[in-house]
């Protein structure tokens, strides 16, 4: 009975967004972190066609659009919290995009390697290793949402580096 109230609790709270609010579509992963289960995992699924489409940027361009991503969420993730009410609403899913795109900053080419970064980003997502998971418990708001999900793609790009360096 508390998981349904829960679930009530949680779909109420997602009807505070405004849908014709550019902010709360990025930050729900354009509607992907709306996934009754596992939305991190759906929103990290949903920022694949964009990573597919950034790869072929330079890799300075490539770090610049993630950067700008990355500082420019923490005001989109605001936005939505602020709207919801609810801290790091499960349906936040914009810090998984970034976090994913920091996972595969300059990663070799090829569906492996693709299914590789994203399943590496998504085992520091959800495992939250320390430091992550300190700052996933101590920071909030906005910049709490995303500074954990930027550092598990750090973590996430370090382990691709070593892949990549053994493997490619």
């Amino acid at each position: 009975m508390a998981k349904l109230e829960k679930h009530h609790k949680s779909r109420d709270a997602l009807e505070r967004l405004n849908w014709r609010n550019p902010l709360h579509w990025l930050a729900t992963g354009f509607g992907s972190g709306l996934s009754p289960f596992a939305p991190g995992t759906f929103g990290t699924l949903a920022a694949i066609p964009f990573y597919l489409l950034m790869m072929y940027l330079p890799l300075s361009v490539y770090i610049a659009v993630t950067v700008v991503a990355a500082v420019a969420g923490i005001w989109i993730c605001q936005s939505a919290t602020k709207a919801i009410g609810q801290d790091d609403h499960g349906s936040i899913v914009w810090d998984e995009f970034v976090g994913f795109w920091i996972t595969m900053i300059a990663a070799p080419k090829g569906l492996l390697w693709l299914l590789a970064g994203f399943l590496i980003f998504r085992v520091f997502d959800i495992i939250k290793p320390w430091p992550i998971r300190w700052l996933d418990r101590y920071v909030k708001g906005g910049l709490g949402i995303m500074v954990d999900d930027v550092l598990a793609g750090v973590f996430g790009l370090v382990v691709m580096k070593v892949l990549a360096l053994i493997f490619d």
